[in-house]
């Protein structure tokens, strides 16, 4: 939490989700849960809480695999609201999940603690009436550049003690179309075509429906919910690139507290990548080895430490402008410091990072560019 929080004054949305880590031996909690990519393999559960877009972690917490719903995350959810409260004002603008999410027992803690949220929910019967229902309508939104329609209603389900806002968004399904058929025990493939019952003067329709109580505009919602993709870019970094999912312990303890090691070096990588190169993330894959690859070499003298690096990488030239960047932040922290020696150097240095990524504070520093060729 204290590598993220100084980050979180400005408004932000909480991601939360989970993700499935096969087992492949005794471990404890390893249990024949929902495993979609390889059945029937024991496995652990990944409930993870994510700062939206920024892609950082705030909490990692280890199940085992038939804890997958959201019922075991929502212990970790308030206690994380409750963590974030007593640190001021650090609360999320919004709370985004999907489908497992969407249901009666995190609506009413979020509700209680008056926290907005934007869910999904899943298509059941009830569900599917009211989209039945929506298709007549004639105030649907103008198609957005993603396809997306969108009209707002209010729905009560079983279970729940009130009605909320729901927000029903619909894409029309292009032509294309393959259909696939179990024949006497054989799936076979093939096309729809002109003949075919869902191409007869009709149009198929995706549509998805999101319970919020935010008071934004219905292309606003769309759009928010689909930024909420980009933590599934997240998993697979952290999972691939960062061994989240390769390593291995006999007891749960160890796997909770090495996962929550693994998000927290992730968070550590994701900064100094940020203080390079602001504009935008930098993936793993390409940052480790152009960050990475070079000697280092420390000379002190007065009082003062240098270091100095030759990369030995090809794109030397972009290493160069990327260091440049870092140096430029730790010497803000450092004058910073000099100034105010009780200072909190890494919120300082967040504070910075932060105020680069949105475009305020002081301009970058003239950089080194690359000599002209011919």
């Amino acid at each position: 939490m204290r590598s993220v929080a100084s980050a979180l004054a400005r408004p932000w949305v909480l991601d939360i989700d989970a993700s499935i880590k096969p087992l492949y031996g005794h471990q404890e909690g390893a249990e024949l849960g929902y495993n979609p990519h390889k059945p029937g393999r024991p496995s652990h559960v990944l409930h993870t809480y994510w700062v939206g877009n920024l892609r950082l972690v705030l909490d990692v917490q280890l199940s085992p695999g038939k804890q997958h719903t959201s019922v075991h995350a929502k212990a970790g959810l308030e206690r994380l609201l409750d963590e974030l409260d007593e640190l001021g004002d650090k609360r999320p603008a919004l709370v985004r999940g999907d489908c497992g999410y969407g249901n009666e027992g995190i609506l009413g803690v979020l509700e209680e603690r008056e926290q907005r949220y934007l869910l999904r929910l899943r298509q059941t019967k009830n569900v599917q009436r009211l989209v039945a229902r929506q298709f007549a309508r004639l105030d649907w939104t103008r198609a957005d550049e993603q396809g997306w329609q969108a009209v707002e209603d209010r729905l009560q389900l079983l279970g729940w003690t009130r009605a909320r806002r729901v927000v029903i968004l619909r894409r029309r399904l292009r032509e294309g179309l393959a259909i696939q058929s179990k024949r006497k025990g054989t799936r076979q493939l093939r096309l729809a075509l002109a003949d075919d019952a869902i191409l007869d003067a009709a149009r198929l329709w995706e549509y998805t429906v999101l319970a919020t109580d935010v008071d934004y505009s219905l292309e606003g919602v769309a759009q928010l919910y689909r930024d909420r993709c980009d933590c599934e870019n997240g998993f697979d970094e952290l999972k691939n690139q960062w061994g989240l999912s390769g390593f291995t312990t006999q007891d749960i303890t160890r796997c909770q507290t090495v996962a929550r090691a693994v998000a927290l070096i992730y968070n550590w990588w994701s900064w100094y990548c940020r203080a390079a190169h602001p504009g935008a993330r930098m993936e793993a894959i390409t940052s480790r080895p152009l960050l990475l690859a070079a000697v280092g070499k420390a000379v002190s003298h007065a009082g003062q430490t240098l270091l100095y690096l030759t990369p030995l990488h090809a794109k030397v030239h972009t290493i160069k402008t990327l260091v440049a960047n870092v140096r430029a932040a730790l010497q803000h922290v450092a004058r910073t410091a000099e100034q105010l020696p009780s200072i909190d150097r890494w919120a300082a240095l967040l504070r910075y990072i932060c105020d680069r990524i949105v475009g305020v504070g002081p301009p970058l520093p003239v950089l080194i560019s690359p000599p002209a060729t011919g």
